[in-house]
């Protein structure tokens, strides 16, 4: 079973439901890392500003004792920690700490946001999600889902009775819980919804996130459809028309470039350089050898006596 997400519970009227919140799904595209093919090592990146570029707001004050030649040949860190240098010229790397967020709003102006701040609103983490309302399922269009969850009990707590009973009940009703809570640092607003043996959890838009479709809808004026033309097309969708299968639709693309990367003959290993540290551990070990080697012969001339004493 793959690691639980979010640890809480589901309440809705006085009934408390323990439940752990699990990922329905997992993408399975092919990433690959970048490599310079003149080194063969991997190709990170650094946060630099450029020379180029303008300012896009006054840059704060810098004191005496950093002058400006000092901060540019500071280097910066890589995403793995590993420190690095702007090697574009006329790029100046920048610090982490001297990062700032902006946002620019609709009148234009630039505006900036410190860690802090975020901090200081962010939502706490919700322990339970309430459910505030019912509706029927088929009154939320699939637009508004974004992500799915598989929600289960917490086994030994006596949440399975009452899980069971919010299943078969949004089963029978053929509705869904609306409710909201956050995970990690966002609020969501979310749908609880019934499978045939599990509850789901759908993350949902905000109904001001969804587009409306009617700037692309067409007129009928604009393109007039008779009965018989209907007729023929629901016909053909009669002709077509077959049971569900996930299992039916892979991705060929995914397959056809698996293929290729099993079929290709692995880099040649970069020949494994010995270094100092390793090397002092070598003579450390044989010094200790020796050491112990030594001990042991001083041991064995001793007198009887003293080695008794």
């Amino acid at each position: 079973m793959s690691q639980a997400v979010w640890t809480g519970s589901i309440s809705f009227g006085l009934v408390n439901i323990p439940v752990k919140l699990y990922p329905a799904t997992e993408p399975k595209d092919v990433r690959f890392h970048l490599y310079d093919r003149r080194t063969g090592k991997r190709v990170h990146y650094e946060r630099v500003t450029k020379d180029i570029d303008a300012p896009a707001f006054e840059p704060e004050s810098f004191s005496d004792d950093s002058p400006e030649d000092d901060r540019a040949e500071t280097t910066t860190s890589d995403d793995f920690g590993r420190a690095v240098s702007a090697a574009t010229p006329g790029a100046q790397p920048v610090q982490r700490e001297e990062v700032v967020r902006g946002f620019e709003l609709p009148s234009g102006d630039l505006v900036t946001v410190t860690d802090d701040e975020l901090i200081s609103i962010a939502p706490e983490r919700s322990r339970t999600i309430e459910i505030e309302e019912f509706v029927d399922l088929a009154d939320i269009d699939p637009v508004f889902y974004e992500k799915s969850y598989h929600v289960a009990p917490v086994r030994r707590m006596g949440g399975e009775k009452p899980y069971v009973l919010l299943l078969m009940a949004l089963q029978s009703a053929g509705m869904v819980g609306i409710g909201r809570f956050v995970l990690r640092t966002k609020p969501h607003l979310v749908a609880i919804r019934p499978l045939e043996k599990t509850l789901a959890l759908e993350t949902l838009f905000f109904g001001d996130e969804v587009r409306s479709p009617e700037e692309f809808a067409v007129r009928p004026a604009d393109a007039r459809v008779s009965d018989r033309e209907v007729k023929t097309a629901r016909q053909l969708i009669g002709a077509m028309a077959t049971t569900w299968s996930p299992s039916a639709h892979a991705d060929a693309y995914r397959e056809e470039l698996l293929t290729l990367l099993r079929s290709k003959s692995p880099t040649v290993p970069a020949p494994i350089v010995e270094s100092t540290a390793v090397s002092e551990i070598g003579d450390l070990m044989a010094a200790l050898r020796s050491s112990v080697e030594a001990a042991k012969q001083r041991q064995a001339k001793a007198p009887k006596s003293k080695r008794a004493g």
